[in-house]
């Protein structure tokens, strides 16, 4: 292994990766901390208000935030890392003397994807076994001490347990686990064959099992119906949880990649709208870690040249290109739900436009 790196990676490629990580890890460090002094002051009437403990903050909160962000933040930070670092080297005419080695510029750029590897296979890891795990910490806290505001709970709500099977809440509320006027259908083929109509129904966390209220139960069988109603109380087991009537537009961040399957097979079946949210943040969690790369390669495409004024024109063209990602990386999603593109196209958007416009920064660098 050691003979190995030996032979690709010379003096020259260390001094590069160095640079390139030790200035990505500076620059995320510092708006990692900026960003926690900021959410402290906003988010501190909440921790106030609902009583949380400093263990709680620390070690649920923050354990959760800090993660969310720098797996959030990490693809930029990179970004304007190669380009800051990269352009100062330009600047010092330390690019020149590397070209004119008869070193081409793709073995310029090797050093750089070595390192962006090494950040992709920390990211992937983190993205599909480590921020969802930290996403739950952090989204049970934030559910549980006011930050969504009070509304917990899906209105006016229709699933589709099984193909024979569909159910209807009007109204949920989460903070008891109840929902109100409670409609059960159960179909053969398309015929009607019973229908319940609870005035409540309350899930029992100890038992697994809803528990329904002053229900009724209507038989239908070709034209003869028999009816029961006014019964006080029954309890029964549904393919149903509360988390199915949560409102919370952060829930599928916090979930397993194998509970997202479970889910988005789930969904399938029942169709109640959230099936392309949920398939987006599947693929999003395979593809965000590619940015690496294709910032990567912006980066130091635009930042190789030496330029009259230093390394501000650089700099201020990153900024405007991290602003553009984010703008295409948050509208993803929309373009998903509205105008019907498949949530894998969506989730690569970000990657595949940026990653026309490097291979044409690269073809116009310097060589």
């Amino acid at each position: 292994m050691k003979d190995f790196v030996d032979k690709y990676l010379k003096i020259i490629d260390w001094y590069i990766i160095k640079k390139y990580l030790g200035t990505f890890v500076f620059t995320l460090v510092i708006f990692i901390v900026i960003s926690v002094v900021f959410d402290i002051s906003e988010h501190l009437d909440n921790f106030l208000t609902h009583h949380a403990t400093l263990f709680e903050i620390a070690f649920q909160y923050y354990a959760g935030f800090i993660p969310f962000y720098i797996d959030l933040l990490s693809p930029l930070i990179n970004f304007l890392a190669v380009i800051f670092f990269t352009a100062k080297m330009a600047n010092q005419t330390e690019i020149v003397p590397i070209l004119s080695g008869k070193a081409s510029f793709n073995r310029f750029l090797r050093p750089y994807f070595v390192s962006a590897t090494l950040i992709f296979l920390v990211t992937l890891f983190a993205s599909l076994y480590l921020i969802p795990y930290t996403n739950k910490l952090k989204v049970d806290f934030e559910n549980s001490h006011g930050f969504n505001g009070d509304q917990n709970g899906k209105n006016s709500v229709h699933l589709k347990l099984d193909e024979h099977t569909y159910v209807y809440v009007e109204s949920y509320d989460a903070g008891s686990h109840t929902g109100s006027q409670f409609v059960l259908e159960k179909f053969d083929g398309d015929k009607l064959r019973y229908k319940i109509d609870a005035n409540s129904i309350t899930y029992d966390s100890l038992k697994k099992k809803w528990t329904m209220k002053n229900y009724s139960v209507r038989y239908i069988n070709g034209l003869r119906e028999k009816l029961k109603f006014n019964i006080p109380l029954k309890d029964t087991t549904l393919d149903l949880y509360p988390a199915d009537f949560e409102a919370h537009d952060n829930v599928y961040s916090a979930m397993s990649l194998r509970d997202l399957n479970k889910n988005i097979i789930k969904e399938k079946i029942r169709g109640a709208g959230n099936l392309k949210d949920m398939q987006y943040e599947k693929w999003k969690r395979f593809l965000h870690p590619f940015a690496s790369f294709v910032l990567t390669l912006i980066g130091v495409s635009i930042s190789s040249r030496r330029v009259r004024g230093g390394i501000g024109l650089p700099l201020g063209i990153g900024l405007f290109l991290c602003f553009a990602y984010i703008v295409v990386d948050k509208f993803a999603l929309v373009f998903a739900i509205k105008s019907g593109l498949s949530p894998w196209i969506a989730a690569a958007l970000p990657n595949t436009l940026f990653g026309i416009l490097g291979g044409y920064l690269l073809y116009k660098a310097p060589k």
